[in-house]
Formats: structure tokens, sequence, C-alpha cells
């Protein structure tokens, strides 16, 4: 990058707003994908946390050609009858896209997207389940619970649930959280490890709690991420509300405590900050910073907390590049990820725009901008 690329990158990073990021961001994956050729060509999370960013951004701007990419890609992934072309019913991470239905439904009256919902939701009640009733991330991983779980299922559920009437997802829902949360968190650090085996029969499992081995970053942001978004629709009064309260605060608290104080950004193994070989991860940067923000917003954080997301805004945003036709790059974003140890999480090439990631980095900026609007 020469000295006016430089420039100019720092000129626009001091002036744009959060929200003008989020529309670059939208802007950069629309130049690069029609929606209906998104990778992978499926139903799938990486196209559906891209996509619930764009909606917000959408929702926030009023500009309909946000509205519009989305539904052609829903279009082209639907029938009429309500199936869906592609995806695998026994994976949570093909359940996550079917969130976007509820607004299509809402503006547009259109029954099928009505019927997809309830091909999609009503999975959820008879998923396969370790011992304890926790939903197997996957049919090929039995009774392998990921932190990831909880975002691809529990805010369509519970939505689900308030949409229809059909209370018993609430339930339901919250019973996961819980569970996932008891058995996968760490008393010393308060981190919730990656995943968690009841029948310690994965190979990454604990020979004697079946825990994962590490605490990776994206696992750890999707399941506070998850949790506002399910408080969106769970009754105040839910019996599992404030104990859930309960953890999505001190989650946030303890995460807090390894942001990086240089950069403001979160490590890819997010205790192991002083390891030379670890490294600053955007997504997993972003999903932490829409969730303090958010829980302030909500009341579920003191103001004071802002700070944090701010400097976590901030060292994203310092991260950022632009291309030869002035879109924005996001880059360190980690791809998508197993379970592993380590030298696994450090060794895993990053991406540039990857759907997830940007859909990530949507979240934090149009969150931040409702705290950039209160300034």
């Amino acid at each position: 990058m020469n000295f006016s690329e430089t420039n100019a990158r720092q000129t626009l990073q001091d002036t744009r707003t959060p929200l003008d990021w989020a529309e670059k961001a939208c802007e950069a994956l629309m130049s690069k994908f029609e929606p209906e050729l998104l990778p992978p060509d499926r139903f799938h999370y990486h196209q559906g946390v891209f996509l619930s960013g764009m909606e917000k951004c959408w929702r926030e701007t009023g500009n309909n050609k946000y509205y519009d990419y989305i539904k052609r890609w829903v279009d082209s992934q639907i029938l009429e009858d309500g199936s869906i072309k592609k995806y695998k019913p026994d994976e949570l991470d093909d359940i996550q896209p079917g969130v976007l239905l509820y607004n299509l439904y809402e503006q547009t009256g259109d029954e099928r997207y009505k019927k997809t919902l309830y091909t999609l939701v009503p999975l959820l009640k008879s998923w396969k389940t370790n011992p304890s009733g926790g939903f197997w991330h996957k049919e090929h991983y039995p009774n392998q619970m990921w932190l990831d779980g909880l975002y691809m299922a529990g805010p369509i559920a519970v939505q689900f649930g308030k949409t229809f009437g059909e209370n018993e997802y609430y339930d339901m829902m919250t019973y996961q959280a819980i569970l996932m949360e008891k058995h996968t968190k760490d008393p010393v650090t308060g981190l919730l490890y990656h995943g968690w085996d009841e029948t310690k029969t994965a190979k990454w499992a604990d020979p004697v709690t079946g825990l994962a081995p590490e605490f990776w970053g994206r696992a750890i942001g999707w399941y506070p991420v998850a949790l506002l978004e399910m408080f969106e629709y769970l009754p105040e009064d839910h019996k599992d509300k404030a104990a859930l309260t309960a953890i999505l605060q001190n989650l946030l608290l303890a995460l807090i405590e390894y942001q990086d104080a240089a950069t403001g950004l979160w490590y890819q193994v997010v205790d192991k900050v002083n390891h030379p070989d670890n490294w600053p991860e955007n997504s997993c940067t972003a999903l932490y910073v829409h969730a303090i923000a958010k829980a302030v917003r909500f009341g579920y954080l003191d103001t004071k907390y802002l700070q944090y997301a701010w400097k976590g805004y901030r060292g994203v945003i310092d991260t950022l590049k632009f291309d030869e036709n002035g879109h924005v790059i996001i880059g360190d974003i980690c791809i998508g990820t197993g379970i592993g140890d380590y030298a696994h999480y450090i060794a895993r090439p990053t991406s540039e725009n990857d759907l997830h990631g940007a859909g990530a980095f949507i979240l934090m900026c149009v969150e931040m901008s409702q705290a950039h609007a209160k300034i």
C-alpha cells in the first residue's frame, strides 16, 4: 500500500460512522456475490449470519437494496411447498438461516416463508441428544455439543415460539443454553470451552470431563450473541431468564479480562494472549463487541463497559484495507473450524471477507451505530 493509499485509508477510518462501515461491508460482499451464488450453494449458516447482519443494516438504514438482496437469496433456496432445495436436516448449522424468514413473512405475508419455518424448526423436537438431553451439533458428531450450536438453533426457535404461539420452544432452548454453559464453563477463567462430549468418545474430549481442550474465540462469541437474540423474544418472566442473564453477564465480564490492551482485539485462542504464535482474530472480536454493546443497550451491563466495546471496534477498524475498487477488505478471519487442540486452532488459515466474518463485522457495526448515536 503506497503513501497516498495509507493516507486515504486513515482519513476514511477517522470519518466513517459504524453504520457507514456496515454498509461498506454489505456492498463489498454484494459486489462479489450475486445472492443466488453465495457459496456454498446450500441453506447454511455462512450465508445466514452474513444476511442476518445485512437485515439489521436494512432496519437501520431503510435501504431496500439490502432487503431485496436477502429476499433473492432466500427465494433461490426455497420451493413453493416450503421445502428447501439443499440443506442437511441433521446439522444445526443448516437451521440458522431460517431466521431470515420471519422478516420476509412479516413484510410480504407470503405463506411459503411460514411453511419453511414449519419445515425447519419442528425438526428440533426430535433432534438427537446426548444422555443429558443436549443437542448433537451434527449427525456425524454423536453426543457432541458445540457452543456454536446455540446460535444456530436458539434464536430461530425462541422467535418461532413468540411468533406462532409455540411456547414449548422457550423451555427447549433455555434448557440447551443452561446445559451448555454448565458443562463448558471453566471455573478459573470464566470462559467456555468450544465443546463437550458427555460420552467422552470424541477424539478431542478430555477423558475425565469430556471437554474440548481450548477456548476458541469465535465459538465463544456465538454464545452471548445467541442469548441476546433469544432475549428479544423470550418472555421477561420466563423461569430461566434470570439464570441466563447472570450467565451472559459473567461471560462478558470474563472476556473483558482477555482483551488485548494495545490493540483492543481478542485472540484466536482467547486465554493464551502471550503465546508468540497466537494471533488476534477479527470475527471473535466483532462478536464480543456486538455482545458487550448490546448487553449495555438492553441494560444487562453498566454503561461503563461500553469503553471495551469501543476499544474492540476501533481495533477491528484499524485492520481494514481496501481493494482497487474501493471495497473494504476485512481480514484476519479464521476459516470454519472444528474442535481441536491449541496447535489445531493456531494453524487454521485466515480469509478475507469470509461470509461469517463479514456477518460478524456487520453485526458489530450496526450495534455500535446505536451506541454512536447516543454520544
